[in-house]
This record gives C-alpha cells, sequence and structure tokens, in this order.
C-alpha cells in the first residue's frame, strides 16, 4: 500500500479556507459586540440627559401589569417615605448594568428606543439645584410609568415613621405636640415648687412646646427643609 504524498498546494488552500472561516466568525462576533456596546453607549447617554418625555412606544400586551403605577401612588409612596421622583439627568448614583440589561431586553421585545427614565431615590441620591434604593421607570403615557429595574438597599422600617411629622405643617405640629408631652412628663416634679400643680405642668409644657417648636422651624429653615409633598418632585434643594 503507497501512502498518498502531500501536496502542499491543497494543504494551502484547505488552511487558507480555515482561516478565511474563523476570520469571518470573528469579524461577525466583533461586529455584534460593537452593535451593542453603541446599544449601550446610546442608553447611557440617554439616561445622563434624561430630558423628560410623556410617553414611549411600548406593546401595551407585552408589559406586566406589577410593573405598572400611576403617578398618584408614586407620588404618595415618595411622600410618606421623603423620597423624588426626578429625571434621570439628576440621579448620582452608580447605574448597576443590570438596569442596561433590562433596558436593552424591553427595547429588543418591543421593538422601540426608550427614553424619559425617571428614577425615585432619597435626596442624597440625587444632584439638586439650588433655589436607599432607586426605582428606575421609563413614561407609558396618561400618568402611568413602568418600573424598569430596583437595585441597592431596602428602606429602614422605621423611615416612614421618621419621615411622618415632615409629610405636611399638620404633622409637625403635631409631632411637636407630642413631643413636648414626654418631654413634660419626664419633667422632674418639685423644681420649681415643693407641690406640684395642673398650672404649673401647663407652664412647663408651654415652655418645653415653644422650646421644641423653635428649635424645629430655626433647623427648617436653616437648612431650607420642606415637607414631603413639596419636594417629591422636585429638583431644586432647598424646595
Amino acid at each position: 500500500m503507497m501512502i498518498k504524498r502531500t501536496n502542499i498546494e491543497e494543504k494551502l488552500q484547505r488552511l487558507k479556507l480555515k482561516t478565511s472561516s474563523e476570520i469571518s466568525v470573528l469579524d461577525s462576533v466583533r461586529a455584534i459586540l460593537d452593535a451593542d456596546n453603541k446599544k449601550e453607549d446610546r442608553i447611557l447617554s440617554t439616561i445622563d440627559s434624561g430630558k423628560s418625555k410623556y410617553s414611549n412606544d411600548f406593546e401595551f400586551d407585552l408589559l406586566k401589569t406589577e410593573n405598572i403605577y400611576h403617578i398618584n401612588q408614586i407620588k404618595s409612596i415618595c411622600i410618606d417615605y421623603r423620597l423624588r421622583f426626578l429625571d434621570s439627568k439628576y440621579f448620582k448614583g452608580k447605574l448597576p448594568y443590570e438596569a442596561i440589561t433590562k433596558i436593552k431586553a424591553l427595547e429588543k421585545e418591543h421593538n422601540t428606543e426608550l427614553s424619559g427614565f425617571k428614577i425615585i431615590a432619597p435626596s442624597k441620591l440625587f444632584k439638586l439645584e439650588n433655589a436607599d434604593d432607586p426605582l428606575l421607570f421609563a413614561p407609558i403615557g396618561n400618568g402611568y410609568f413602568y418600573l424598569i429595574h430596583k437595585w441597592g438597599n431596602d428602606l429602614s422600617p422605621f423611615r416612614k415613621l421618621l419621615m411622618w411629622p415632615y409629610k405636611g405643617f399638620g404633622n409637625l405640629i403635631f409631632a411637636v405636640f407630642v413631643l413636648s408631652l414626654l418631654a413634660t412628663a419626664l419633667f422632674p416634679e418639685g423644681i420649681f415648687s415643693n407641690k406640684p400643680n395642673s398650672t404649673q405642668a401647663g407652664m412647663i409644657f408651654f415652655f418645653i412646646f415653644k422650646s421644641v417648636a423653635a428649635m424645629v422651624i430655626y433647623y427648617g429653615f436653616a437648612a431650607g427643609k420642606n415637607f414631603n409633598y413639596a419636594i417629591w418632585n422636585s429638583k431644586y434643594f432647598n424646595a
């Protein structure tokens, strides 16, 4: 049995075809990655610019109903927990890659480019102009928004209670009233008289109430603070 001789030209042609095929595959993969990177850059640019938009071209049959929220529901939560609902351009926190991935998936599924993103987060996570768990939304239309992604840590279970006095002026006065009552109850008896009476207790309460109210008002004006209902969608630090 004779061993077939090696045809160098044939080997060279096979190698050429194999190499060309590998290069073609690499070029295809590179093109896909480049297109994907450009898409991510465009999404990040859209989020950074954060221009307001009334709606996006969603396919409503593909939306998850549990992710759809009305502006009144968002407003109520922001007021209860002293959060802000602002255009994404004011957000100074780091946007997780998972959020970008979800935006790309939504755009592919709905065959559209999303914009007008808004975020719910505490004030400290926004770059606010002067005069602990973000949620990323895109507008649907008619006051409805679609929740795309939530990240970060959950809020403290006591945040709603701690922020309750800031919901409005009536809440603040009531909180100062209760705090003054507690302080009066803890005030040592007999410090002004050997025979404490209701008149003395009333005077102590009135003094403490004025002192606490003065400190609250001073702090509020000095720090430029405002009530929850006035800041939930304000881009100003001292709104």
